[in-house]
């Protein structure tokens, strides 16, 4: 007799891959070497314990839930006062609390051990479990150094911003235990040209300034302060703008609606309007996008960071998929396309995550006041911001499609990362003004690009493939002629020759071979999985696996 269970029951499910959970998202060998060599090997513990949570099914589910239920826009409560509210998801605040306990935002400010902001770069690139809330976290964090222009405010608030409490509400700032902050720059008709700006600031007798105007894109609108620019009689001026004034009364910002991104939606990014906001001047008067660009090095960063942590998530997510799906009577990753594959993934991923622990030292030490390592920091973080930020989408794109259909599914985290990663080019000036603001450096402090070469210079002789994509640059950058035309080429070549001097100096062999012979060789095909014959590529697909549970 049938049962009638195994009459509707049509298959077995077989051949399909585990969940990846319970492994340790800081066991990477490149950013454990990066965290020794710049300084913060006395952070493995908290990056590890930061890398094991993030690896959990708890913190995944936390993740998946804040962006699956969207954050939510309250303009009036139920009686008609105007509230300017956004409603989050508990998993929200799980995350942000998680992230502001470990001292992703602005704790490092406050920490005068060397290699604190290492380690902080290493915990935000561990932590990677949902991007949205990262928005709030990176602008609190680079918030710190551009408040310090008015040392008044800085006294009042950077104790708050600093503080491993994450206190959500909307109340004075000065009554609360921690405070996350924002910036919000950008209007309809000016983007990335700030100076088109027509937001407007009235000094007041108090000292204080109104602003009115409206902005086009400000992210984590319920943060309890803003970074803003305005124009005022002297130009373009920074403010600080609270949510709520001293003594309790919102403030006059209010919220017209809430984006509908392509990438992350846990993070609500609003259009508001300032309606006689009071805001307090940050800086000299008519000099603020030079007081913002603080801001902005430390958000740029952490774009850096971000790309480099979700391609290393995507390409762990491939390589363990391939390690447990079988095709053609082997597993994937026995397939020799798929080793292709996964090996110029991992090539990719150490690259952009060996470059951005070098400027995460760079940024430490130029923070504590050493002027070569600014100078560095100036123009390697402009390029490599521009090139790995464009390669990420690219890499992950590729990673996604190592799980086939699998991995074009909402249910799967990876459809989130490559939804995600646009954005982290196009956050804090898209591709042609990185690239042109690398140029910038290049013509109004040259003493960049010596910085540059000293660095490259420590990797010659080494490979004569690398040797000869040193000279290629200096050949590019001996005429200015048709200068901007040339800027993404002469942007890209420099972000190579920067990531390659950090390979040959501190990767395995294997791994900086393939990297100069596919990128710099131009032995290479246009997509990734066509590095040339000859390599050893068992070794670089082996450091695809580490942290895996078991």
């Amino acid at each position: 007799m049938t049962n009638a269970r195994d009459a509707f029951s049509t298959h077995e499910v077989r051949n399909q891959v585990p969940p990846l959970v319970g492994h340790n998202t800081a066991d990477d060998p490149t950013l454990r070497e990066g965290l020794e060599r710049e300084g913060a090997g006395w952070a493995v513990p908290e990056v590890d314990e930061l890398g094991r949570l993030a690896g959990t099914a708890e913190a995944q589910a936390w993740g998946r839930l804040a962006e699956r239920v969207a954050p939510v826009l309250h303009t009036h409560d139920r009686y008609g006062n105007r509230v300017d509210e956004v409603e989050y998801v508990p998993a929200y605040h799980q995350l942000m609390e998680t992230a502001v306990g470990h001292g992703l935002h602005g704790a490092p400010w406050a920490d005068d051990r060397p290699g604190a902001h290492v380690a902080r770069a290493a915990k935000f690139y561990a932590w990677n479990v949902d991007a949205g809330h990262g928005c709030p976290i990176s602008m609190t964090y680079a918030v710190v150094p551009a408040l310090r222009a008015n040392p008044e405010l800085s006294a009042a608030f950077e104790p708050l911003l600093t503080n491993r409490a994450y206190d959500f509400g909307l109340r004075d700032p000065a009554t609360k235990r921690g405070l996350i902050a924002g910036m919000s720059m950008t209007e309809k008709q000016g983007g990335s040209d700030v100076r088109a700006n027509t937001t407007t600031a009235s000094r007041q007798a108090d000292g204080t300034w109104v602003l009115r105007g409206h902005k086009w894109f400000t992210s984590a609108p319920m943060s309890d302060m803003f970074l803003t620019l305005a124009q005022t009689p002297a130009g373009v001026t920074c403010f600080l703008v609270p949510r709520v004034l001293p003594g309790g009364e919102p403030n006059a910002m209010r919220f017209v609606r809430l984006k509908e991104k392509l990438g992350n939606r846990s993070n609500a990014s609003s259009e508001i309007e300032y309606d006689a906001a009071v805001g307090w001047l940050v800086g000299e008067e008519g000099r603020g996008v030079r007081t913002i660009v603080e801001m902005v090095n430390m958000t740029r960063l952490d774009c850096v960071i971000g790309s480099s942590a979700g391609l290393r998530t995507a390409v762990t997510m491939a390589a363990h998929h391939a390690r447990h799906r079988s095709a053609f009577g082997k597993l994937l990753v026995d397939q020799p396309a798929m080793r292709n594959v996964l090996a110029d993934l991992q090539v990719e991923s150490e690259a952009s995550t060996t470059a951005m622990m070098r400027l995460a030292g760079a940024n430490d030490r130029a923070i504590r006041g050493d002027e070569g390592e600014a100078a560095l920091r100036r123009i390697a973080l402009a390029v490599t911001k521009y090139y790995v930020c464009k390669r990420s989408p690219i890499a992950v794109g590729e990673a996604l499609e190592c799980l086939g259909g699998n991995g074009y599914i909402e249910e799967h985290d990876i459809a989130r990362i490559y939804r995600e990663m646009p954005l982290l080019s196009i956050w804090e000036g898209s591709g042609n003004v990185a690239a042109l603001d690398a140029l910038r450096a290049l013509a109004k402090e040259p003493h960049t690009l010596d910085a540059f070469f000293a660095e490259a210079s420590l990797a010659e002789g080494v490979d004569a493939r690398y040797d000869e994509a040193v000279d290629r640059l200096k050949k590019e950058l001996t005429s200015f002629d048709d200068i901007e035309l040339r800027a993404r080429r002469i942007v890209e070549q420099m972000a190579l020759v920067f990531q390659g001097s950090q390979l040959l100096r501190h990767s395995p062999a294997a791994v900086a071979d393939a990297f100069c012979a596919s990128r710099l060789g131009r032995d290479w095909g246009g997509a990734l999985g066509t590095l040339p014959p000859g390599l050893d590529l068992d070794p670089i697909i082996e450091r695809t696996a580490t942290g895996f549970p078991g």
